[in-house]
């Protein structure tokens, strides 16, 4: 035991005494986070509407206030005549029209009323973003009585109205209700996969290279002659690491709380557990490369640049894995980091319990159980 933590503090002090590990280890994470929490969102803010509005009345000005209080838009201009439109779109400095009908407020009270929102459809994400947003913000209720406001939404000359609930007819407003993050912000879905983005990266690429090292340097042979078991070895290397994984899920998370205003409205607990099994699971998935890779270089490609692209790809960070073919999804399941984030996100977003991560808890466990078992294999049959 005495060996096994000397191996240990060892570990600690090369990774203290190279600047480059440091940095790599303690302050890319945290570079990672800041970038991806403010620098990729879907959130689409500040964008310039022009106005319809032949009716000038107290409805359609409360609808217009609502628009413009919001982070999201900014009433730039009123048209004068509805052919305009057109013209406003074609020169891109407007992103959204919303038209008015006549008699709007008198319309409003009979349960007649519509609001037609027009952006430009060469951009179909954007353009249904902002129609998104601003049908989210007209279908709270209004101060005039009664009335359905149904939504007419034209995209590249393609028209689709909502279907006209049959209690506007009634003069009951429809109010619509957002669960778990009701202001939209972007972070609430990007955070969590960044957490295992961070891990998979740093804790993989981390752990390969230090074993790869040893093996060029050729110090690994003189420690596998030592009374110490290969798997001890191993233990001592890793563990490091670990411990400064724990460090940086501490830093990034108090980061996402503080700065990018990302609650954890689960148990805190039971995020650290499921983050810790992750870890270990990254841990011994870069100690199955460094076996397997031939050199430090090989062995950063692999880390690095192999498991990024699948990760940013098909983990669900940037797309939603319902959207792609069934292929991929089925190559999806494959990867952990897409386990953990679905985890990750309904404990900090959906704020749920152990049983309802229990599928995720279980096949994060298993895939660490299986690759520290193949690295074990593999390494003391490359011994012999």
């Amino acid at each position: 035991m005495k060996q096994f933590f000397s191996f240990v503090k060892k570990e600690f002090l090369y990774i203290f005494r190279d600047t480059w590990t440091m940095i790599i280890l303690l302050l890319l994470p945290v570079l990672m986070i800041i970038l991806f929490g403010f620098g990729i969102s879907t959130e689409i803010k500040n964008t310039r509407v022009a106005v319809f509005d032949p009716s000038r009345d107290v409805a359609t000005q409360h609808i217009i206030n609502q628009l413009s209080a919001s982070e999201y838009f900014i009433i730039d201009r009123y048209l004068s005549d509805i052919s305009q439109v057109e013209q406003v779109l074609k020169k891109g400095d407007i992103g959204l029209v919303v038209v008015f009908s006549e008699n709007f407020n008198e319309n409003l009270n009979r349960g007649s009323a519509s609001i037609q929102l027009i952006a430009d459809g060469s951009d179909p994400n954007t353009a249904s973003s902002l129609v998104n947003y601003a049908t989210a913000i007209i279908s709270t209720p209004q101060p005039p009585k009664g009335g359905f406001l149904s939504s007419e939404i034209d995209l590249n000359n393609s028209t689709f109205t909502e279907p006209k609930s049959p209690l506007g007819d009634l003069g009951v407003g429809v109010q619509l209700k957002l669960l778990y993050n009701p202001t939209m912000k972007g972070a609430y879905n990007t955070v969590p996969g960044v957490f295992g983005l961070v891990f998979m990266l740093i804790c993989t690429m981390m752990t390969s290279i230090s074993i790869a090292r040893e093996k060029e340097l050729g110090s690994m042979e003189v420690l596998l002659v030592s009374p110490v078991k290969p798997v001890t070895i191993i233990l001592s290397k890793t563990i490091p690491y670990f411990v400064l994984s724990l460090i940086n899920f501490t830093t990034v998370l108090l980061l996402s709380v503080f700065v990018l205003k990302v609650p954890v409205v689960g148990s805190l607990g039971l995020l650290m557990g499921l983050a810790m099994i992750f870890i270990f699971l990254c841990l011994s998935l870069g100690v199955l490369i460094s076996i397997v890779a031939p050199s430090q270089m090989v062995a950063m490609i692999v880390s690095a640049v192999v498991m990024m692209l699948p990760t940013m790809l098909l983990s669900g960070l940037m797309f939603p894995i319902e959207n792609m073919p069934l292929v991929l999804q089925w190559v999806a399941q494959i990867f952990p980091v897409k386990w953990f984030i679905e985890a990750a996100r309904a404990v900090m977003i959906q704020g749920s319990g152990i049983a309802a991560i229990t599928r995720e808890l279980v096949v994060l466990s298993g895939m660490a159980v299986f690759f520290f078992v193949v690295s074990m294999k593999k390494f003391n049959k490359r011994l012999g």
